[in-house]
């Protein structure tokens, strides 16, 4: 009887515990669209090497990626997005590729992006106009 109990609870607790810990979504947040770059000069000749980010995709002037997922991970400082990209060469060269992106929110207008924590870049997001967002 009394195992009957630790697994009813179990079972009634686990579903809470496991859904805490994350969200799946199908794109990239809306708050983070638009065209990214490591530093303010860049975005005159976003080119070079800006990303831009949609719903589902990632492109920069070497590769163009599809969103599968997205993962959404709850932390202190906000949400944690990891998305999960098919990518290919924009010259054609290379097969599809699957890579994994973080991107963590910032400042206004900030965020950090890379394929893991150890490897998180800032970007600003730049307007329309080639300018810098400010708060």
């Amino acid at each position: 009887m009394r195992k009957t109990g630790i697994l009813a609870l179990c079972a009634v607790l686990a579903p809470q515990v496991a859904a805490s810990y994350g969200v799946r979504l199908s794109a990239i947040p809306e708050a983070y669209w638009g065209t990214w770059v490591p530093a303010a000069e860049i975005c005159q000749d976003a080119n070079k090497s800006a990303i831009v980010l949609s719903a589902k995709a990632y492109v920069t002037p070497a590769v163009s990626c599809a969103v599968d997922y997205v993962a959404e991970t709850p932390s202190p400082k906000g949400p944690i997005y990891s998305a999960r990209l098919q990518c290919s060469n924009l010259a054609g060269e290379a097969p599809k590729k699957v890579v994994n992106l973080i991107i963590r929110s910032g400042d206004t207008n900030q965020i950090s992006m890379g394929p893991g924590f150890d490897s998180l870049k800032p970007y600003q997001r730049c307007s329309a106009s080639g300018e810098v967002r400010r708060p």
